[in-house]
């Protein structure tokens, strides 16, 4: 079991990074989802990625408060609000199939602009 955590682990790794340069993959999923593989397959990389200059604040605040910072809130719900426009824009998508979207998207924000911001420490 710990080779396939380790597999998932270094794969989710590879999706976030890509995703850090591609505007419609997330990153910070991905992270976490190979934070929790390498919990139960090496510790030594979940300590690499939790203590990453870059990657680890973010993971480090969700770990420890559930937490998402000011500055990604906004990102995220902007990127969302985009999306949408663009979806409704290029597809002119029925009102059921719009009104699903926009309802599934809205969930999203409500949990993302939930989630406290971190503490200073």
């Amino acid at each position: 079991m710990r080779s396939l955590y380790m597999l998932a682990g270094l794969l989710m790794t590879a999706l976030g990074i890509i995703g850090a340069f591609l505007p419609l993959l997330p990153t910070t999923p991905f992270l976490l989802v190979a934070v929790w593989c390498f919990s139960r397959s090496s510790p030594r990389l979940e300590q690499w990625l939790l203590n990453h200059r870059t990657l680890g604040p973010p993971l480090q605040n969700w770990r420890r408060e559930g937490a998402i910072s000011a500055r990604a809130k906004i990102v995220s719900v902007c990127l969302i609000v985009a999306s949408y426009g663009f979806f409704y824009y290029r597809t002119q998508p029925s009102l059921l199939l719009a009104g699903t979207v926009a309802l599934i998207l809205s969930g999203s924000v409500l949990f993302i602009l939930t989630r406290p911001l971190p503490k200073r420490s």
